[in-house]
């Protein structure tokens, strides 16, 4: 005869393994989804950049990462033509923009649909999984099923971690924005800076120098006020064009480079830095030699790790604006 246990074992034995399954759950490796799709400009260095975070993750053992990728068989995006010195009336104009308006339908009606199926992987369902964002170098408009969705899954009390572009990418919606603290307005020729550690006791400044010689592209930003985030690095002068790096003269300015913010409940880390592959790699081979040293790609390595592990609650920082 089947002896049935009363309800109140099972309820009890429930119970006994809950402390055990908290533990568990505490130390379970964080979930962060990785994005490196773009309807911009696409930086080189992307794949580099993938390999990399991929590497820090399983050095940490901290979290895990999936990929949400650029579709194979990317064609080239067309470009308007420019009109010439006859302007926009000339006929040869006109028929150039005619070619370039068909050009460009066939390419968003082709190509546009892999891109947004890409990006189902940011419906506000699949993020349920995640406990963090990535946007590597992304650009341009994202076709993302929800863009304020995707802001508030943040503001509930997830990660966001923008790399380089992650700037450059939703200029035409101002919560993306807002969330972010600032927005890319245009970078001069790439040239050598020495950023300012503003927080030595963060994780992400902790591995970083007071005064950081790297080489990099460096972004200067729009809609950026110092009184909504709490800055990790920066820049007072800066190299703007090719006639000062040739006279060796420099800007003097505030050129913030990377900052944390909180968002509702979330935690938002960004850096500008990571356009340059050699700043990523330590063993990466530059046909016209490295800009950046082993050494420093290895600083930019545990710049980024500190910062993700900081975003996910996992290292010690703030995010509150310094006075």
């Amino acid at each position: 005869m089947k002896i049935r246990r009363p309800w109140f074992r099972l309820f009890a034995c429930f119970v006994a393994l809950l402390p055990a399954l908290s533990a568990a759950a505490a130390t379970a490796p964080k979930k962060v989804l990785v994005v490196t799709v773009t309807t911009g400009f696409r930086h080189s260095s992307i794949p580099v950049s993938e390999k990399i975070i991929a590497q820090l993750a399983k050095e940490s053992g901290q979290f895990t990462v999936d990929f949400v990728q650029q579709p194979a068989g990317m064609p080239g995006s067309p470009s308007r033509p420019r009109p010439g010195a006859k302007g926009e009336s000339d006929p040869a104009h006109q028929a150039a923009l005619a070619t370039f308006q068909a050009t460009e339908k066939a390419y968003n009606a082709t190509w546009m649909p892999k891109v947004e199926a890409a990006l189902q992987a940011l419906s506000p369902a699949n993020l349920k999984a995640y406990d963090a964002v990535v946007f590597l170098s992304t650009t341009g408009d994202l076709p993302v099923p929800d863009k304020q969705g995707f802001v508030d899954w943040v503001a509930s009390g997830k990660a966001f971690i923008g790399v380089h572009a992650a700037s450059d990418t939703f200029h035409n919606f101002p919560p993306f924005v807002a969330m972010l603290g600032g927005e890319f307005r245009t970078h001069g020729p790439q040239v050598p800076v020495e950023c300012i550690n503003h927080d030595p006791k963060h994780a992400a400044c902790a591995p970083v120098p007071a005064k950081w010689a790297v080489f990099d592209e460096i972004y200067q930003f729009k809609n950026f006020e110092r009184a909504r985030v709490h800055g990790l690095l920066s820049l007072d002068k800066l190299m703007l064009s090719a006639d000062q790096i040739k006279k060796g003269e420099s800007t003097p300015g505030d050129y913030p480079v990377a900052w944390t913010r909180q968002h509702g409940k979330g935690r938002v880390f960004y850096t500008s830095l990571g356009h340059r592959e050699d700043i990523w790699d330590p063993a990466h081979a530059e046909k016209d030699g490295r800009k950046n040293s082993p050494e420093n790609a290895k600083v930019f390595q545990q710049h980024l790790l500190g910062g993700i592990r900081w975003a996910l609650g996992l290292a010690p920082g703030g995010a509150a604006p310094q006075k």
